[in-house]
This record gives C-alpha cells, structure tokens and sequence, in this order.
C-alpha cells in the first residue's frame, strides 16, 4: 500500500515505522521495558533497531521516522542504511528537531528530553541529523509544536526552514496536546509547511478537521501515537475495543490502526513497534476493510482531548 506524501511528491508507504520506542531505554508505551528486558546496553537495542527495520523493510514499509531526542535512533537508522546499502530512492526518512535527548540512557532518569524550539536549536541540530543519516534525510519536522511555544511566529525559526527547504528537504512539524486543531490550522495558514505530523487515535479525534484541510491544502499527512501508547493494544484492556477485535478476528492493535488508515485525509500511519512480532501485529491493519457499522461500535472510545493529554502525560516512563 504506497501513496504520494503530499506536495513533497515522495512516494511512501500507508504505514510508516516510527523510531521513538527502538532509540532508547526508557520510553512511555504500556510494556516498553518488558518488551526490552535484558536487551537495553546500546549494542543489543542497535541489533534490535536493525532486526525490527529488517521485518518492516521486507513487509513493504518505506516511511522510517526519528527525532534527536529518540536516543541513538537516528545513529541505529544510519547503521542500518548503510548495511543494507539502501539508498534515498529506496526509503523515505524522517526526522525531527526541537528536542535534545538527556536521560544518560537511563530508564529512572528524572529528566528524559528537554525542548527547546528556537533557531539556535534547529542550527545546530540540522548538522547533527544529517551526519546521521545523509541524503536520506528527506523529511525535517518541528517536533511537537504548539501555539503556546511561539514556533509558528518566529521569523528566525520560519527562516531557517526556507532554507532546509532550500536543500531539497521537506519541512513539517508534528504537532501535540489538546490543542492539535488550532495549531495545525495555523501551519496551514503560514504556507511553510510540506507535511503535518498529529496524534490521531480512537480515543484522540479532535485533530480530525484541521488535518482534513491540511490534506486539501496539499500537504502530507502523518499519523502518529494511533495506537495511544498502547493503550489501544491488549495491554490496554479497553473492553469495548476487545470485543469488537474479537468478532473481527483481528488484534486490537490491528483494529485501531485499521481505523486510522481508514481516514481519507492519512496518507501515512505509524508504528511504533519494538519487536518483529508486534510490527507483523500492527501491519495485519492493511487486511481489514473496516465499515460504518464498526465505527459506530467504537465511537464510544472518543474521550476529552484535555482529559486523553491529561493520561498521556502520567503515563510512566519505563
């Protein structure tokens, strides 16, 4: 299942891998540190990066996503690239700058990531990317902004986009919190931006009709967190979601991410597994055909974006 990520004209996957669990120890989806128990030194998260790269580059995936802040998930990216003698036609890479990774490859550590969305950070985390993974960088995202930080005012930040842009890269930026909607509908106004980045799950809808005019506007439209950290797995226990997976005869991971691909405006989805089983899980989506009958079923998930953030952000480490 292949699509065009917008006006970029990058020819990508429906499904796309996301990097955030592979680059680091500690991490917030439900079960993330048992999925890497006794495997969390570098050297065995590198083989487990590669090994899940491996299975979602055989299944067909070619949207790969990173940030600095995800750990060494850039550097695990790069290594397998190289390996694999890939080149930029044969994938598309994402990443993103804003924040800088701090935790010491700690899982206990009391700060994980710190953000920071000025032009200085962008100057000097673009060199930092792009020593990494080369010409492969083909997408770069602001990582997660919001009206609140300013990001979308600055003229020195808006600048020094132009000039990724310049180089032939795609800009984005991925956006977080109860207020996706407003955030988006200002990127859009700004004309800046090629691709948009939005939570969108079951549980989160309330981005849903800015990304749809992101998507008339002609910008790319990816998906990320549908899965909700996985609380819209088994792991979750969300009884409803059970049910409805089981007279589907579908996983519950498979059902939320069907539901996200469904979208007409979601040119990628992504996920974020840790292992090839749990990637094979999530990409048996692309089977289900899902109807209005199964939707209506669901509905009932729809939480308050101010309370579905409010979970999100007690979510612990680990």
């Amino acid at each position: 299942m292949t699509t065009t990520l917008g006006r970029t004209g990058l020819r990508v996957s429906r499904v796309g891998l996301g990097l955030a669990a592979l680059g680091r120890p500690g991490y917030i989806n439900l079960g993330h540190g048992s999925d890497l128990a006794g495997s969390k030194t570098e050297e065995a998260m590198e083989r487990g990066a590669h090994a899940v790269l491996d299975a979602a580059y055989a299944a067909g995936v070619r949207y790969l996503d990173a940030a600095r802040s995800y750990g060494l998930a850039e550097r695990f990216l790069g290594t397998w690239l190289r390996a694999r003698e890939l080149t930029p036609e044969d994938v598309t890479v994402a990443s993103k700058w804003g924040y800088t990774y701090t935790a010491g490859w700690r899982v206990d550590a009391q700060v994980h990531e710190t953000k920071d969305l000025s032009a200085a950070t962008l100057r000097r985390q673009l060199p930092e990317s792009l020593a990494l993974l080369g010409p492969f960088l083909r997408v770069y995202q602001i990582h997660s902004a919001t009206i609140e930080s300013g990001v979308l005012a600055d003229p020195a930040v808006l600048g020094e986009l132009e000039q990724v842009r310049a180089r032939g890269i795609a800009v984005g930026l991925t956006v977080t919190g109860a207020n996706q909607r407003e955030t988006i509908v200002r990127a859009v106004s700004l004309g800046s931006f090629d691709v948009v980045q939005a939570t969108w799950n079951l549980l989160e809808r309330s981005a849903e009709p800015a990304l749809a005019e992101a998507h008339r506007a002609g910008l790319g439209v990816v998906v990320k967190e549908a899965l909700a950290n996985g609380r819209l797995t088994t792991r979750g226990g969300i009884s409803a979601l059970l049910e409805v997976a089981g007279d589907l005869g579908t996983e519950p991971d498979a059902l939320s991410l069907a539901a996200a691909l469904a979208q007409p405006w979601a040119d990628v989805v992504l996920s974020g597994a840790t292992s090839a089983p749990m990637l094979r899980s999530n990409l048996a989506a692309q089977e289900l055909d899902l109807d209005r009958r199964v939707f209506d079923r669901l509905a009932g998930l729809r939480e308050n974006p101010e309370d579905y953030w409010r979970t999100r952000r007690e979510l612990p480490w680990n």
